[in-house]
């Protein structure tokens, strides 16, 4: 090996042995079970960042694991582009825009004299999936690159046409119109991949409520149609534009006054939108309206914190149950408006009505709220969180009263829905749509909610289809488990999803090719492609082939085998041998991606896949995993700040970034990438490497048939704890957890086994450390395997299990008693600032002993006894468990809930599990403590006072253990002289006791179990 390990040099090596090795390429083997891991394909409108690194090497530790767990792995990898941010992109290059042009060749490392060049969307196609190969080859993936494709190939959007076609004929795609996120610019509905502001936004849905003014309507939009009967008055805002409108739909002919703004959303929705004039709010305020609910006669009035692009930009008042209304009219009472022809008596006369019961509030929720929080005015923060509060209890717990009619008594929780169609039913109300917050596509326009009219959409709302999902995702592993129950939120609130649009990249959509297929429905059921992609990239099958019958036959076993042959022209054994790989690889045993797709990608995985496939082919697991900042700001390929993975590698080295970016958070956390914190990675990696070194070649080489000794088998028990910890970890996808243990922890304990001069099981720890840690850092742990004399790839090496019967709890308690109490000489040292000429150790006497074996055995019969185990169980039902020790080092909580899980164990040390009189009755029983008169008194007491839930699992290893301390010492005893520099005498109980043993300061009564007392000269 190498003296200084040369991190581009060694990674390049073994990439290249990986690649000409071709041993990622995975076919069916009949007698081996495969494992088929799939992530979601990068999109290609910019290098891979970060995010993409940790989602992706997530991927390959599990697929590296399998693999070494004997599985025949699948990890394949192909490229998103359909869409049109690539054709934004390129627009924007064409165009020289600054922004982009300074984001891709400073933060995409794209050269400057190449970027000007991609100004058509296949160049940028081009180059950056080899870029994205390039960057997925560097750090070291285990991918079977002859599956790799791009979703315009012809190949696969022949496969794309395959499936729309079987939804279309199973009545899962419609046409009709809905609402959908537009973008006005390219006149095209927007998907999250195309979205540059507003990801996470979501379409609302808004009653408005028609408030009539003679021939006029002013509508108001709401979230709580409910309230409609307490209004006292409309709000307009005198500095907001305003206008009227004739609005048309359905043989119905209606005049409008809306916000300016508000009417340039009108033109996107199913109503025909004419503007007849624009209007002065001031004309406007002062006017008299009739409720539509009630009947009663309402009055606008000014209120400057009316936006005119909220809503229809008027707004209904409801002082009972609304904070701000009734802030504001409490406001008026205190102005002159007799400019609107409003009078000091009209405001006065408004009077809140009460339209929900709420528990514990009387007539008028609002203004108990506002006098409970002391709500000064309408601009007090503290008006906002009055809001909250009224409007949570009103929905939880409130109930309609009579004035609502027919509706008395119903929750307030449901409704809104039937309410709404009521409304509309009787023409007094419609529906309208707006975003959650403000969505930007990545051409740079402002989207709007667009009612589409003759749109395809997929039918994501039919109730059996929803059943099915349902089931499936009943049938799955969820991991992290707590994720389980947005995913069936998110199946619950998903309603119909345009599945086309007219420009971008994408594939003609079958039943009306002048649509194209919308990008995210391309990428559902690509994972079946992949077991036929080799045969598509090596010229076997051609997009001519790829016929509906071949395919029905291939992947849904629909017709034969000979009419598949017939329409492709494919031999029929060909076809059979194609179809027998599909079924053995197929279902895919786990879908690993970053958590913001649940909503999205992940949900239509899942409904594709119940949709079209049988049962038996439903995908098994789902891994969620969180984001990653950049030194703790939001990454945006488009903006900045960006980290590529091309350039972490560059700068780091690809095992370095692996062992970082998966050490840096749990799974489901969110990670943070930071210079200190990949730095140090860098460090531990040369301290392994040295470490590891110096042991090859010191050419230890010990006979199997030798006798272990102690700290042989303390080695070996430990390591069993390590692989039991890890692969626990990995089973569950808590790769920080794994990485602490197969590195950060056994490292301590490897380092201790040398330094105590353990040579017996050096060979076997350090082949059983390197193979632990091969999944995270392979390229480091190739090397090693090959200087420990292995010609096999590491790869393929068998994964460790725990074996049992090396477990050894004497041989660790013995260990723990002599890495303690080295701890406490070297800190009375320390402290006393002496430079020691004898060390004497007393090891404590067995009345001791007996007394903590009785304050056990009350421990364990105390009803209320909680052990340590049964606390790491509870809190690990909640996210992203890592280590961080509590009393032991077996026993790990998570750090984001650190301070809960403290909590609970300061409970319990509170919590007496062991009553002094009990135990101080149990021991004077005994007379050889009954003996040791005050002395026994105050142990019992010290005993009584120690043994809690959290402690009690150390002294039953302990007593257990059943150790001759003294023996354990006396055999240690040569290690700690050199340790110590000094001579070391160590004496038990009975040679104190019998005055044989030199104790000037009688130091040897501190003595306790496991804890010898310390004299030192």
């Amino acid at each position: 090996m190498q003296e200084d390990y040369n991190i581009q040099e060694t990674e390049s090596k073994w990439q290249e042995k990986w690649r000409s090795g071709k041993i990622f390429e995975a076919d069916p083997v009949t007698d081996k079970e495969k494992f088929f891991i799939t992530i979601p394909f990068p999109y290609l409108n910019g290098n891979l960042h970060a995010g993409h690194t940790r989602t992706f090497t997530i991927g390959d530790v599990i697929a590296r694991y399998k693999r070494m767990q004997g599985y025949n792995v699948l990890y394949p990898m192909s490229f998103h582009v359909t869409g049109t941010p690539i054709v934004g992109l390129a627009d924007l290059i064409r165009e020289k825009d600054p922004t982009t042009m300074k984001v891709y060749t400073e933060l995409h490392g794209i050269p400057k004299d190449i970027l000007p060049t991609l100004d058509e969307p296949e160049k940028i196609v081009d180059y950056f999936k080899v870029e994205a190969e390039n960057a997925m080859n560097i750090i070291g993936y285990s991918i079977d690159w002859r599956r790799k494709f791009t979703t315009m190939d012809p190949a696969f959007q022949k496969f794309i046409e395959w499936q729309y076609e079987n939804l279309y004929d199973k009545g899962l795609i419609v046409k009709g119109s809905h609402p959908v996120k537009w973008c006005p610019h390219d006149n095209n509905p927007v998907e999250d991949h195309d979205i540059l502001r507003g990801e996470e936004a979501t379409l609302v849905e808004y009653t408005l409520i028609k408030f009539r003014h003679k021939d006029t309507i002013f509508p108001c939009a709401t979230l709580r149609p409910e309230t409609v009967y307490g209004v006292t008055n409309l709000w307009l805002n005198p500095e907001v534009e305003y206008v009227k409108l004739k609005m048309e739909k359905d043989e119905l002919e209606e005049y409008w006054v809306v916000s300016k703004v508000a009417y340039e959303k009108l033109l996107y929705t199913d109503w025909n939108v004419e503007l007849v004039e624009e209007l002065n709010a001031n004309d406007l305020i002062g006017l008299k309206l009739k409720n539509p609910a009630t009947d009663n006669i309402i009055q606008i009035l000014p209120a400057p914190f009316v936006r005119g692009n909220n809503g229809s930009g008027v707004v209904m008042s409801v002082p009972a149950h609304a904070p701000y209304d009734y802030l504001a009219l409490k406001d008026l009472a205190t102005q002159d408006l007799t400019n609107y022809g409003i009078t000091a008596d009209d405001i006065q006369n408004i009077k809140p009505i009460q339209v929900i019961d709420v528990p514990d509030y009387g007539e008028a929720p609002a203004a108990e709220v506002v006098v409970e929080l002391g709500v000064t005015d309408q601009k007090d923060p503290k008006a906002e969180e009055a809001t909250k509060i009224v409007y949570r209890r009103e929905f939880h717990g409130g109930t309609l009263k009579e004035i609502t009619g027919k509706y008395k008594g119903m929750p307030v929780s449901k409704i809104k829905d039937r309410l709404t169609q009521d409304f509309i039913a009787q023409g007094i109300g419609s529906v309208f749509y707006e975003f959650s917050e403000p969505v930007q596509c990545r051409c740079g326009t402002m989207c709007v909610v667009n009612m589409v009219k003759g749109q395809w959409f997929l039918n994501y709302s039919n109730p059996e289809w929803k059943d099915k999902v349902y089931k499936c995702l009943g049938m799955m592993e969820v991991i992290p488990p707590e994720f389980r129950v947005e995913f069936e939120n998110k199946i619950d609130w998903l309603k119909d999803k345009a599945c086309a649009r007219t420009k971008g990249l994408g594939t003609k959509l079958p039943c009306d090719p002048r649509w194209l297929i919308e990008s995210l429905g391309d990428s559902t059921i690509y994972m079946s492609y992949y077991t036929i992609a080799n045969y598509i990239n090596d010229g076997t099958i051609t997009p001519e082939m790829m016929t509906r019958p071949f395919l029905d036959y291939l992947f849904l076993d629909i017709g034969t085998v000979k009419d598949a042959a017939d329409a492709s022209s494919l031999d029929a054994a060909l076809i059979d041998k194609m179809k027998s790989e599909f079924n053995y690889w197929y279902p895919v045993d786990i879908r690993s991606s970053g958590k913001d797709l649940v909503p999205n990608h992940l949900l239509f995985f899942l409904f594709h896949h119940v949709a079209l496939f049988d049962e038996s082919k439903w995908p098994k697991a789902l891994a969620v995993n969180g984001f990653v900042s950049l030194e703790g700001q939001k990454m945006s390929k488009s903006k900045g700040p960006i980290l590529t993975l091309k350039e972490a590698v560059d700068t780091y080295g690809a095992d370095v970034t692996r062992m970082y970016i998966l050490s840096a958070a749990e799974q489901a956390q969110d990670a943070d990438w930071r210079r200190e914190g990949i730095e140090s990675a860098r460090a531990q990696i040369g301290r392994f490497y040295n470490f590891v070194r110096q042991i090859i070649e010191s050419g230890c080489q010990i006979s199997e048939t030798a006798e272990k000794t102690h700290i042989d088998r303390w080695i070996e028990s430990r390591l069993q704890q390590y692989i039991r910890e890890v692969n626990t970890a990995l089973d569950t996808i808590h790769t920080r957890h794994a990485i602490q243990n197969a590195f950060f922890l056994i490292y301590n304990d490897i380092k201790w086994y040398h330094k105590r001069g353990g040579e017996q099981c050096l060979t076997e720890v350090v082949e059983t450390w390197t193979k632990l840690m091969a999944p995270f850092t392979p390229h480091i742990c190739e090397e090693v395997w090959d200087a420990l004399g292995h010609t096999e790839s590491i790869a393929f090496a068998p994964y460790p299990e725990e074996d049992p019967e090396l477990v050894d709890e004497a041989a660790e308690v013995a260990e723990n008693i002599i890495i303690k109490t080295l701890e406490d000489v070297e800190e009375i040292i320390r402290v006393a600032k002496i430079e020691p000429k004898k060390v004497y150790l007393y090891t404590t006497h067995e009345w001791r002993v007996m007394i903590l074996k009785k304050a056990a055995e009350i421990a364990l019969a105390n009803s209320e006894f909680v052990p340590t185990e049964k606390i790491q169980e509870e809190i690990s039902k909640d996210k992203e468990i890592v280590t961080t020790s509590i009393e032991t080092m077996r026993h790990y909580v998570k750090e984001d809930i650190k301070d809960r899980a403290d909590d609970m164990l300061q409970a319990i040390k509170n919590q007496s599990v062991v009553e002094m009189k009990e135990l101080m009755q149990k021991s004077m029983e005994e007379p050889i403590i009954r003996s040791r008169g005050k002395d026994a008194q105050k142990y019992i007491q010290k005993v009584a006072g120690d043994i809690r839930g959290s402690s009690i699992d150390t002294v039953l290893r302990y007593l257990n253990a059943d150790l001759d301390e003294k023996a354990v010492l006396e055999e240690a005893k040569q290690f700690l002289e050199k340790e110590l520099g000094c001579a070391v005498e160590i004496f038990n109980a009975e040679e104190i006791d019998a005055g044989n043993a030199y104790d000037p300061e009688k130091k040897s009564r501190f003595a306790e179990p496991g804890r010898p007392a310390i004299y030192i000269e």
